[in-house]
């Protein structure tokens, strides 16, 4: 068996993910990136569509890897994505930022909280990088997250507007929160700024700490405009991708990580008692049969969608990895070590990528046809917040 926790190991993990997007991924008609990759053959399905979430990620991934590997190539494509993140997905009449193109065309305009979230830490991560004008940018996008998304009176994000910023979506939701917290602990990793790690702080205590209260210290994803529960939403689509009804241990693993991270800048104790708590709970939705995380359960915690997500068993890979350097428990290394059995032996496609999704009986499901929005962020960040964590 691999030492998981080896560095050359996991940076060579990296390059797999990498290798099998670039120089792929390049657009040379439009600019930017082509994420639509089928993790099977590496063959480009869809060159068109570019979606916000996969260019941020795309961005963020070649910075990360010019912190790694130091080759030019990677610097100038984090500097691709942040120009194309500025020229085309960046409403400079409106402001903001478009959902979808296609080519340069915005086919989506509506501003997502969760888009403009990456945006922030792409633009952490390429400043970081050494791009030109990042942390320039950095600065802009932070303020406008704050000045249309951020509810002070919550402590939160609330999740979309209409292109024209007139009407908020009466929905709001735990996940868009998350990753706005996880932006702003990287903002702060890079910038030193206490205002990224405040607010940081204050996301995560409002949802892993308050809101969590309403529902046995688990995570519900769904709330009304005024931060009520909706414990009905999406129950007659418990299989939505991104909004589904139940419980997701993905995210409960997920959250884990950031905490953890606060848990190094913020002096306070709850951030490493929620880190743990959330961890544990997220391990009631794993398989101990067959691996991998159930999507979603009930209030039983019986699976309610037994799909397995990619996504999930990285993040918990992260997750592992960071509680085992904050606390010294050998517990986390040995689940650190289960979690990455199991994706070595189901979830790596021959490309290096990982799959989207299997099935329960951990059976791929083929690559779909829809924009992609996930190139690699996840191993990559699981094998990133590794090295640091674990330091092999």
């Amino acid at each position: 068996m691999a030492d998981y926790a080896d560095s050359a190991w996991l940076r060579e993990r990296i390059r797999d993910v990498l290798d099998c997007y670039y120089p792929t991924c390049l657009d040379d008609r439009h600019g930017g990136f082509v994420a639509q990759l089928d993790a099977e053959t590496g063959a480009v399905y869809d060159r068109d569509s570019k979606h916000l979430v996969a260019t941020a990620r795309f961005t963020r991934n070649f910075a990360l890897a010019s912190e790694l590997f130091g080759d030019d190539r990677w610097s100038e494509a984090a500097a691709r994505g942040v120009a194309f993140l500025r020229e085309e997905f960046r409403d400079a009449d409106r402001g903001g930022y478009h959902w979808l193109l296609s080519g340069t065309a915005p086919v989506e305009s509506r501003r997502v909280c969760y888009g403009h979230a990456f945006v922030v830490l792409a633009y952490a991560r390429a400043s970081e990088a050494g791009v030109p004008n990042a942390e320039r940018y950095l600065d802009e996008s932070w303020a406008l997250l704050d000045d249309h998304f951020y509810e002070p009176d919550h402590g939160l994000y609330r999740s979309a507007y209409d292109a024209d910023w007139r009407e908020s979506e009466p929905y709001r939701g735990q996940n868009a929160n998350m990753h706005a917290c996880e932006a702003a602990l990287v903002a702060h990793e890079v910038t030193g700024e206490d205002r990224y790690l405040d607010r940081a702080a204050t996301v995560a205590e409002s949802i892993c700490v308050d809101l969590a209260g309403e529902s046995d210290g688990r995570l519900w994803e769904h709330y009304d405009a005024d931060w009520t529960p909706d414990f009905g939403y999406n129950r007659d689509d418990p299989a939505h991708q991104f909004r589904p009804w139940g419980y997701q241990p993905g995210h409960h693993a997920e959250w884990a990580k950031p905490l953890s991270i606060l848990d190094r800048h913020h002096d306070a104790d709850w951030p490493a008692e929620r880190a743990t708590e959330l961890f544990d709970i997220a391990l009631d939705g794993w398989d101990d049969d067959r691996g991998g995380f159930s999507y979603t359960l009930d209030e039983s915690d019986a699976p309610v969608v037994d799909d397995r997500y990619g996504w999930a068993v990285a993040e918990a890979i992260g997750a592992a990895a960071a509680l085992a350097e904050r606390t010294g428990d050998e517990t986390y290394r040995e689940w650190y070590d289960r979690f990455w059995d199991y994706a070595v032996e189901t979830l790596v496609a021959p490309t290096g990528a990982w799959y989207e999704r299997v099935d329960a009986d951990n059976e791929a499901y083929p690559t779909g046809d829809g924009p992609a929005v996930e190139p690699g962020y996840h191993p990559i960040g699981a094998c990133y917040e590794a090295i640091r964590s674990l330091g092999a």
